[in-house]
């Protein structure tokens, strides 16, 4: 198989390396105004305004193109298939950045289809199909799970001020408890996992942490607030499955 990794950004770079790690010829990543060479597949490591005017031009210089998009429903897309890994990557990853993690599959037809599985296969990802009306929801969880947790962490490093931590101290001594969490809820699942003052029904130490948070990070609040609420009816609901 030889494949073209257009876009040269945080997953472009990764994928063609791990791409040709895993015995594809791969052209790439190419950037922009680069010639794009023929192959037999060309995959679109592009944000999504930039997918339609890509693939016009890519036309002919692929038996298929694909799209690594997660959220775009693939008739919208002038690709053959949807191939979105659910991992974060930051642009340094190494060959096996792609084993074992979920990838959400699509295509337009039979062939596009296996060659969206067969690419998943060659990096030793676990694929899954994911129809058109349900890749926002599917985006949204994986936004949740991973975008949302750096916001919520970037939250917690700011109050640890109040403690007298530097946001590197902050982040030393939480992310223990932080992967542990993860781990809980991996193997357990919410309900069990949940731990700490609202599952315990300790309004005395909720208000003591909220007075805290108003005097050192008031922008924190109204999140602080809502995810007290949110916790409440998950510990609630954890009680009435116990």
């Amino acid at each position: 198989m030889t494949v073209t990794v257009v876009g040269g950004g945080r997953l472009g770079r990764p994928l063609a390396r791990a791409l040709r790690a895993a015995g594809a010829v791969v052209h790439g990543p190419m950037m922009r105004g680069e010639t794009v060479p023929s192959a037999d597949v060309v995959l679109l490591c592009v944000t999504d305004g930039e997918i339609a005017g890509a693939a016009d031009m890519l036309h002919g210089s692929a038996a298929l193109i694909g799209s690594v998009s997660g959220a775009n429903p693939l008739a919208e897309l002038d690709v053959d298939f949807g191939w979105h890994p659910l991992q974060t990557f930051v642009g340094d990853e190494g060959p096996d950045a792609f084993r074992g993690i979920g990838c959400a599959i699509a295509g337009k037809s039979v062939d596009a289809l296996a060659v969206a599985q067969q690419l998943a296969d060659l990096l030793g990802a676990h694929a899954f199909p994911v129809a058109d009306d349900q890749r926002a929801a599917y985006h949204a969880a994986a936004s949740i799970a991973s975008n949302f947790t750096v916001t919520l962490l970037a939250a917690a490093e700011n109050v640890a001020a109040g403690a007298g931590l530097t946001p590197a101290e902050a982040r030393a001594l939480l992310a223990p408890l932080v992967r542990r969490t993860i781990e809980n809820w991996a193997v357990r699942g919410p309900e069990a996992a949940l731990t700490g003052p609202v599952s315990r029904g300790d309004e005395r130490t909720v208000t003591r942490q909220r007075d805290a948070i108003a005097g050192r990070s008031p922008e924190v609040l109204p999140l602080f607030d809502v995810l007290c609420e949110s916790t409440r009816g998950l510990a609630k609901k954890g009680r009435a499955t116990a």
